[in-house]
């Protein structure tokens, strides 16, 4: 069990930094590569985590599969926030912004379905010892991401961005959240 700790606390240690890397000036092929190299970190921490049977990895490529694709996705997300933080105006069409917004949580959750699709074979034949280390790693890796996501929007609240899109300087437009 302590080397399943080991995992999970990797895990959260590296979700961390994910969203630092398109926020430094580094060049893109250099956080291209990083990105690739964490995501096949998280990926190995997975599948050590589960300790599949050789029954069950016939399920691994496509879970695998659908967790780079996300990872890529994301990525390219992450490349278009320098031009979309341009966009962030007080004058800015409010409608297409709630458009803009629509389409990329329909990607993201046709991404987010891909990848429930690809566990779907796999997750009914883990063992309750499997199914546990599901549970914790998902808690671990969604506390680090709700830490992120609060970093990010203070970041953004200390930057008054969520006030320019109100006009108010508030920060309480609630556009977005």
């Amino acid at each position: 069990m302590s080397k399943f700790i080991a995992y999970a606390i990797t895990t959260l240690l590296i979700a961390a930094p994910s969203l630092t890397i398109a926020q430094t000036a580094r060049p893109l092929q250099e956080a291209r590569a990083e990105g690739k190299e964490l995501t096949e970190i998280r990926i190995d921490v997975v599948k050590n985590a589960l300790q599949l049977t050789q029954e069950q990895t016939k399920y691994w490529p496509a879970i695998e599969a659908a967790i780079v694709a996300r990872a890529e996705a994301r990525r390219q997300r992450l490349e278009k926030v320098p031009t979309r933080m341009e966009e962030t105006r007080p004058d800015r069409d409010f409608v297409k912004a709630l458009q803009t917004r629509a389409g990329d949580l329909a990607e993201r959750s046709a991404e987010l379905k891909q990848l429930a699709d690809a566990w779907q074979p796999l997750y009914p034949t883990l063992n309750d010892t499997q199914k546990r280390r599901m549970r914790i790693l998902a808690v671990v890796v969604l506390h680090g991401f709700r830490e992120n996501m609060e970093d990010r929007q203070d970041r953004l609240e200390s930057e008054d961005l969520w006030g320019a899109a109100s006009g108010s300087g508030s920060g309480e437009s609630g556009v977005g959240r």
